[in-house]
């Protein structure tokens, strides 16, 4: 028999075991051409130059998307040789040369590469412009994308999958040549590690490794906190050592151990379901404890970066109005010509004026006992705080009311208010109009709010804290204040919301017009905020569904090569009377541990590493974790309703 006849009966043989690693590359493939693609596109890079950040981030995205393809290719062609251990065996039984059987597996990895480049730069051609669309609207631009095809992208493609395949081939071939022929038909049955039996040492081990993951957890939470000690830097080494550590030791030893506790409880009167179920798990989990570590910490790697990525895109508004308090804001009282545009355009509007005056104060006076340390950045520094009269803030709180010396600290939100929180019922000393009066009152702060009034344009960044103060304290202060650099703040809001554009219009024409930037348009904030965000998060959700792509699809190789490897028992189990309901109990519980285990893990990581330092990217939380975190769910439960599916195959395939 030639050698093409055997590529084409093997690959016949094999299809049904290869269709998903094929499909996984052909995803890989089109993922890849798309985003060079992208790269090259003149109305994709024409529309969003303003950014600057598309050529990096496609850049830094094609880079990552190889290394998850290359990490996913690698594993997946171990894991199908380990399965075809036997079948290389019986090559050689049969005389065949290891020359002769790595010439054969090379034509057809080389096939299904070929085959599966060439579908995938197909599909990645006409889902370019799907993802160019999809990318614009992230962005909220809008323009005309046509399916251009790039020669640029092509060439690159077929470069870096070329040196792709010639890394598998030379893995393949160092597989064939080390083994020796007695291991190939035991391969496949071998796991990570060898399973030696329990101990009291090992249970202590799991114990630990539950303690170190907890411990990570723990010093996450205090990672950004003022009052930790230590370096940033080592701090963080030791979670990732903890953390990690404590997950292969979990799957080493502490499931295996709960498992098999389960199971001599029952004192040997074992269902059907426990057979199937908590013996595979006990010793399936302990032997493959690396690869599940590693699915576990990419999981939650990946789910981190997204989830933070997604958080600044999602607070994007927010954002815009912590530094624009309103739809715009006027910063001195000459800047009435745009409110005189509005009014010749019949927009109607409602206005709020806010009185400003500085005074100097140490803001570690407003700082807890506990963060009062030489350590905090805020101890001891003295900076400006605005104050503002109470009859302006009643403006837009009606209730509020301050009398004497009392005031209520508000504007103050943000990463500042996250890392150092000031407290009320504290007494501050401030010198109106600067240090260089030599005058000071003391303030008795009986409030703090969170709301935005003030621009961060005057508070020297968003989030910086106001003096709200009654109206004879304001006058008080300003007896003694020169003049400040920003005495008068208007917020405008539309009153009809359908005006937005057209007043928007009349900003622009303004700016236009080199009219002293005086004015601030909470819109243009926004925009700017999506077009610096867009392209991290269009890259981030692209790189997070590769990298779960990559993950659900090695889980689902190893549960189709155990089902393999169990039809055996299935077979048994039939003969003996057991019905194909009864089988599927136990592999329903089988597949929910060894799906949901990692995924559980993965998403405590995710969420404690993004609940560490969440504040640094935006303001919101909870919205961006749960779509995030219900992505990811969503897509590991179709590879375990695949799982499933391919069990009940074998299961009634087994007679």
């Amino acid at each position: 028999m030639s050698l093409s006849k055997l590529v084409l009966r093997s690959m016949k043989k094999n299809m049904k075991h290869y269709y998903l690693y094929f499909f996984a590359l052909i995803f890989s493939v089109t993922l890849y051409f798309s985003f060079v693609t992208l790269q090259n596109n003149a109305e994709v890079l024409a529309t969003v130059e303003k950014s600057g950040t598309a050529t990096a981030g496609f850049k830094a995205a094609t880079y990552m998307l190889y290394f998850i393809v290359l990490f996913f290719v690698l594993y997946a062609n171990h894991l199908f040789m380990k399965r075809r251990s036997k079948e290389i065996g019986l090559y050689q039984l049969i005389g065949m040369t290891k020359g002769l059987i790595v010439r054969l597996l090379a034509v057809e990895s080389i096939l299904l590469f070929v085959g599966a480049v060439v579908l995938g730069i197909l599909a990645g051609f006409f889902s370019s412009r799907l993802f160019a669309m999809v990318l614009l609207r992230v962005l909220e631009k809008e323009a005309l994308v046509t399916m251009t095809f790039s020669t640029e992208a092509l060439q690159q493609s077929i470069s870096v999958f070329a040196i792709l395949l010639v890394i598998v081939l030379v893995q393949m071939a160092l597989m064939i040549y080390r083994v020796s022929l007695l291991s190939l038909f035991s391969a496949s049955k071998q796991a990570d590690e060898r399973v030696k039996r329990f101990s009291p040492l090992q249970m202590v081990i799991g114990f630990l490794g539950l303690v170190f993951i907890a411990y990570g957890y723990y010093a996450s939470t205090k990672l950004f906190d003022i009052n930790s000690q230590g370096n940033l830097t080592l701090n963080m080494i030791i979670i990732l050592a903890t953390t990690i550590g404590g997950t292969f030791l979990v799957f080493r030893f502490s499931v295996a151990f709960i498992m098999n506790s389960i199971r001599l409880k029952k004192n040997g009167h074992l269902t059907v379901r426990d057979v199937l179920a908590l013996t595979p798990i006990m010793h399936r989990m302990k032997g493959n404890a690396k690869s599940l570590t590693l699915i576990t910490v990419l999981t939650g790697v990946s789910l981190g970066v997204t989830t933070l990525a997604y958080i600044s895109y999602y607070s994007s508004e927010s954002s815009a109005y912590s530094r624009v308090p309103g739809d715009y804001v006027l910063l001195e009282d000459k800047d009435q010509e745009f409110l005189k545009k509005l009014e010749d355009n019949h927009i109607a509007f409602d206005k709020s004026d806010f009185r400003l005056q500085s005074v100097s104060a140490s803001f570690s006076q407003l700082l807890s006992k506990e963060q009062q340390n030489k350590d905090n950045p805020l101890f001891g520094l003295e900076g400006i705080i605005y104050t503002i009269p109470l009859s302006d803030y009643q403006q837009i709180v009606p209730e509020a009311s301050v009398s004497d010396n009392d005031v209520i600290l508000t504007n103050y939100g943000g990463y500042m208010a996250e890392m150092f929180p000031l407290e009320k019922d504290r007494d501050v000393v401030v010198t109106p109009g600067g240090p260089e009066v030599p005058k000071e009152e003391t303030l008795h702060v009986k409030d703090v709010q969170h709301e935005s009034i003030i621009s961060g344009t005057v508070t020297a960044g968003p989030g910086g804290p106001i003096f709200v103060v009654s109206d004879a304290l304001f006058e008080k202060l300003a007896t003694y204040s020169s003049a400040s650099e920003w005495h008068k703040q208007t917020s405008i809001k539309i009153k009809n919301k359908s005006d937005l554009a057209q007043a928007e219009k009349l900003y622009i024409q303004l700016n236009e017009e080199n009219y002293p930037n005086l004015i601030q348009s909470y819109e243009e904030e926004r925009k700017g905020n999506i077009e610096s965000l867009g392209i991290t998060i269009f890259t981030a959700a692209f790189l997070g569904l590769a990298f779960l792509m990559t993950t659900g699809s090695i889980l689902y190789f190893k549960q189709m090569s155990e089902a393999e490897e169990e039809r055996g028992s299935y077979t048994i189990l039939r003969k003996i009377g057991f019905a194909e309901k009864d089988i599927m109990k136990g592999i329903y519980m089988k597949q929910a541990f060894n799906f949901g285990v990692p995924l559980i893990i993965g998403l405590l990581h995710s969420y404690f590493a993004v609940k560490s330092g969440w504040f640094l990217f935006g303001s919101e939380l909870t919205a961006p974790l749960w779509i995030a975190m219900s992505c990811y769910i969503a897509l590991y439960a179709i590879f375990a309703v695949l799982s499933v599916g391919y069990y009940k195959k074998v299961i009634r395939g087994s007679l």
